[in-house]
């Protein structure tokens, strides 16, 4: 399998899950500090150091992972930044630029390589991270938000094109998800709205009703499922993981 941006976070924990089943995984992500752990702690997986802000740089990571690996069963699209905390007339068109490249274009990019490969051998899951963001609208995270929705979209035009020849491809959309950058979300926003943090994290709550953060073993977990047999006729979907979301976030 292949995914991207996973030497910490939620594709650590993803990556992670891959390899306890036996599978082989490519995986990339731009913090050497971060891979240099994930060699050391799971020596058989392949962990290169990549921008993901270079379409190019992506582009030649994929293409090296496929012609190890020989095909690819498996590509879960994890890749996304957090973005600006601003009202949109004060996000500059940099931060909207690179949300968007990290968060979308990488799915195009690795999607476009992958497709290929899956059509020939007539099988294949596409996993794309989306949010609970790409179905309400997410106010002073427009750039974030805008991105989410964009995912969906191109999830269900995947499962559109992949779908005859045997592929699949969905969307998770994970509420808020337990983990440093859920700290460091909730932070900028108490720092950008001058109240404690522990008020913006009580908001996020009460708008679910089960009212605690994801693990990201559960976002694993569904991964696991989406690229098994189990799951052989589901496809163009974007399946919530939190909590029944009431009412989102302001």
């Amino acid at each position: 399998m292949i995914i991207t941006a996973a030497a910490s976070g939620i594709g650590r924990v993803v990556a992670g899950a891959f390899v306890a089943q036996g599978d082989l995984v490519h995986l990339c992500d731009i913090d050497e500090r971060a891979l240099e752990a994930v060699r050391t702690e799971l020596p058989s997986v392949r962990a290169t150091r990549v921008d993901l802000a270079d379409g190019e740089a992506v582009d030649e990571w994929v293409q090296a992972a496929l012609a190890e690996l020989g095909g690819v069963d498996v590509l879960v699209n994890n890749a996304g930044i957090k973005g600006p905390t601003a009202f949109v007339e004060d996000v500059t068109p940099a931060e909207w630029r690179e949300s968007l490249a990290i968060g979308l274009d990488t799915q195009y990019l690795t999607t476009r390589r992958v497709a290929p490969v899956m059509k020939a051998q007539g099988s294949g899951s596409i996993v794309n991270m989306s949010s609970m963001a790409g179905v309400y609208g997410y106010g002073r995270r427009t750039p974030y938000a805008a991105v989410k929705w964009a995912v969906i979209g191109l999830t269900k035009s995947l499962a559109v094109e992949l779908g005859p020849h045997g592929v699949r491809c969905n969307a998770i959309c994970p509420g808020s998800v337990a983990g440093a950058r859920m700290d460091a979300v909730i932070a900028a926003e108490a720092t950008d709205r001058k109240v404690d943090p522990a008020v913006v994290q009580d908001e996020y709550l009460s708008g679910q009703s089960i009212k605690r953060f994801v693990e990201p073993q559960e976002i694993a977990d569904l991964c696991l499922f989406l690229a098994s047999p189990a799951s052989s006729m589901i496809s163009g979907q974007a399946i919530g993981i939190d909590g029944h979301t009431e009412a989102y976030h302001l």
